[in-house]
């Protein structure tokens, strides 16, 4: 899949990084382009107030299309998701707050890859985790602009922005001057 941008975060820009660095670790996940009547389907995520392609972490020993699959239909309940093709890789270090999944590293390695594709006009129920409820995580139907003009003022003007919306703001952008 061809490198659409690598990105290394300000505050470990120092660091020789490698994704085998002793403090990183790789997390790998896939981003849902679905655009309908010039409209792109998004989360929108009230806790950071910004915008973000439907996606998420791939299951260790899962295919990157089942992992899209999944968490397309998870977040947004997508069905009959189909025609699927690469788009490109987004990659990222940034820093990681120690949590119970990876208790020991301080670098994330992101690798997200896009992938168009096709759902159905109807949707199922979604199967949005805990943190992603209590994070005010809705689907939404938008037009690109809409939504880059959104997430490029909360960077500008928001301090509770999350670390990825820099990320799904480059992706819109390069959505839109790619497929739109």
């Amino acid at each position: 899949m061809r490198l659409l941008k690598r990105v290394v975060h300000p505050a470990i820009i120092e660091i020789n990084l490698t994704p085998d660095h002793p403090d990183s670790f790789t997390r790998i996940a896939t981003r849902a382009i679905v655009i309908k009547n010039n409209k792109i389907l998004l989360m929108y995520t009230q806790r950071y107030n910004d915008y973000s392609l439907p996606g998420g972490g791939v299951d260790k020993g899962e295919e990157l299309i089942e992992g899209l699959k999944r968490e397309l239909s998870e977040e947004t309940g997508a069905l009959d998701i189909n025609n699927i093709n690469e788009f490109g890789l987004y990659e990222e270090y940034r820093p990681h707050k120690s949590d119970k999944h990876f208790p020991d590293y301080s670098i994330m390695h992101m690798l997200s890859y896009c992938f168009t594709c096709e759902i159905s006009d109807q949707f199922g129920d979604s199967k949005l985790e805990d943190y992603e409820i209590n994070n005010g995580m809705k689907v939404r139907w938008l037009d690109i602009d809409d939504a880059i003009n959104h997430n490029l003022n909360t960077i500008k003007n928001d301090k509770k922005q999350g670390l990825s919306i820099k990320r799904e703001t480059y992706l819109m952008e390069q959505i839109k001057q790619v497929l739109l």
